[in-house]
């Protein structure tokens, strides 16, 4: 069953879809500075305009553009039936995402924050991540799922939980983490073609965050297929020879300033950013781990039974021989995350890093 969907704005008393695109792709064309947040919103925009099915919606995403603002502009530009608000009902939410991606459609929803997911986890466990296999591949479920993650905001418990881990562990769930504004306009948009679900997880501490981007040029990139695919496939962000510092997310940028910081006490040190979660370069993880013989994990969720445990337990694993000294991490406590104003020392931080650099076993036992 192919989808209705109108895709003119003028039926809204707007601007017309074909004159809103073209407004949009000149404002994004040359080198500027984009906000994380800004790269998501083109992401979104950009996909809906290449592709009628793609709609998005969820907790005041419409009038109101999201608590973000990610959505900022869309239900303007594409009109309520593309870009629209919901009741506060996750469980429905996702359960009506099913049903449209289920009928040819591929929804983007956004779960406003990270633990205001948890009351649709059902859905999501039981539904999207088994429809697939279900129907034994006759089904696939295109839909995604955006969970503003992890803390770094000072907010409250229930706003800033990194429930990376219970979907990771969900087998026929895709999980997407971008760390740099440029992945994530990339990211979003090949988790929105991906014909499987993808649970995209957005760092909330870096949308204000800022690079010098060409929009235009990475949508032309992405589109024309010129630049390789993200998914499963790990960046380097910072050589080095030393130890090996592996992160995802919100956590890339603080293992960055230890590498910097580490480089002024004459360690150089190579920061593996994971990009996506589920499915995991190992090849790139254990090729750098190889090189250097050391090497640290570096999360803010909890650690007990933890991404950061499944790394450190692959790298065991498959570069035993090869390491000097035993796999480290620097996560999240295993609490309940804390009150604003004790969150500083609960995330993995510079010089907690730096302590843990200086524990992997430097000296050569007698």
């Amino acid at each position: 069953m192919s989808p209705t969907i109108s895709t003119s704005s003028e039926a809204n008393g707007n601007v017309s879809a074909e004159t809103a695109a073209q407004a949009a792709r000149a404002a994004n064309t040359g080198l500027q500075s984009v906000t994380f947040a800004k790269a998501l919103n083109t992401a979104l925009a950009d996909a809906m305009e290449s592709d009628p099915s793609v709609l998005m919606f969820g907790e005041d995403v419409g009038v109101l553009g999201g608590v973000f603002r990610i959505t900022d502009g869309l239900t303007k530009r594409f009109g309520t039936g593309r870009c629209f608000d919901t009741p506060l009902a996750e469980s429905g939410i996702v359960g009506m995402a099913i049903g449209m991606a289920m009928n040819g459609m591929r929804p983007v929803i956004e779960m406003q924050f990270d633990a205001f997911a948890y009351p649709a986890f059902e859905q999501i466990a039981s539904h999207v991540a088994k429809m697939h296999n279900r129907t034994k591949g006759k089904m696939p479920l295109p839909l995604v799922i955006r969970i503003p993650y992890a803390g770094g905001i000072g907010g409250v418990e229930h706003h800033c939980d990194s429930s990376e881990a219970y979907y990771a562990h969900t087998p026929g769930l895709k999980v997407f983490t971008p760390a740099t504004v440029k992945d994530a306009y990339l990211m979003l948009r090949e988790a929105i073609d991906s014909p499987d679900p993808v649970v995209f997880m957005e760092p909330k501490k870096l949308y204000w965050t800022k690079e010098q981007v060409d929009l235009e040029a990475l949508r032309l990139s992405h589109e024309t297929a010129l630049v390789p695919s993200t998914e499963g496939k790990a960046a380097i962000a910072r050589s080095g020879t030393d130890a090996t510092l592996i992160a995802y997310g919100p956590s890339v940028s603080t293992a960055l300033a230890a590498a910097e910081a580490a480089a002024l006490e004459g360690r150089n040190l190579e920061v593996i950013d994971v990009r996506t979660i589920v499915p995991l370069d190992d090849a790139t993880i254990c090729e750098s781990v190889r090189k250097t013989g050391r090497a640290i994990v570096i999360a803010e969720a909890p650690g007990f039974a933890s991404v950061a445990s499944e790394i450190v337990a692959r790298i065991q694993e498959r570069c035993f021989h090869s390491l000097a000294a035993p796999v480290l991490r620097v996560t999240g406590f295993d609490t309940p995350f804390p009150a604003p104003k004790l969150e500083k020392y609960f995330l993995p931080s510079v010089d907690r890093i730096l302590d843990t650099v200086d524990a992997l076993q430097w000296e050569e036992k007698a």
